[in-house]
């Protein structure tokens, strides 16, 4: 079974988080960044994982748009979600469903979050600012939940 991952990141933890989600999956997996990229024919694959990073709230914008010109095709396939965040509990059940079309939601496998990083040397210096006033935190954080990505793998195996 072919399954295609396509995602978009900002300072790499989604790639990280796809690189280690792309190793737990049986069959051919193909990587495919939306970031600079040229056309994609999903229309040869089984299953397609879709994530993307949050950044100041919302999903990345490539993602949204990959989702949106692709959903009558993606209905059809056997479909996986998944976010990078640093948030927690209802923030994360909220950002979730708002980075998706509902459509798309409701067709899913699966649909979760991996946790996410905070790495202070990739950020600009207002992105610094606001990550230590509205996080409370001023060293490098990496909160990569491996256990979610096991599990998601597992239950898009099963699809």
């Amino acid at each position: 079974m072919k399954t295609l991952i396509v995602y978009a990141t900002k300072y790499g933890c989604t790639e990280k988080c796809v690189k280690i989600l792309s190793e737990k999956i049986n069959g051919k997996v193909d990587l495919y960044d939306l970031k600079g990229k040229s056309e994609l024919n999903i229309t040869q694959y089984e299953r397609i994982i879709i994530g993307g990073s949050i950044y100041i709230g919302k999903i990345r914008k490539e993602v949204s748009e990959f989702c949106l010109e692709n959903l009558n095709v993606l209905k059809d396939k056997k479909v996986g979600l998944f976010i990078c965040c640093m948030g927690e509990g209802d923030a994360v059940e909220k950002q979730l469903k708002e980075s998706f079309p509902q459509d798309l939601i409701e067709n899913t496998v699966v649909i979760e979050s991996f946790g996410g990083e905070f790495i202070f040397k990739k950020m600009n210096f207002l992105e610094r600012l606001i990550v230590k006033k509205v996080s409370k935190i001023d060293k490098d954080v990496s909160n990569i939940l491996e256990e979610r990505i096991d599990n998601f793998a597992q239950l898009i195996n099963r699809a």
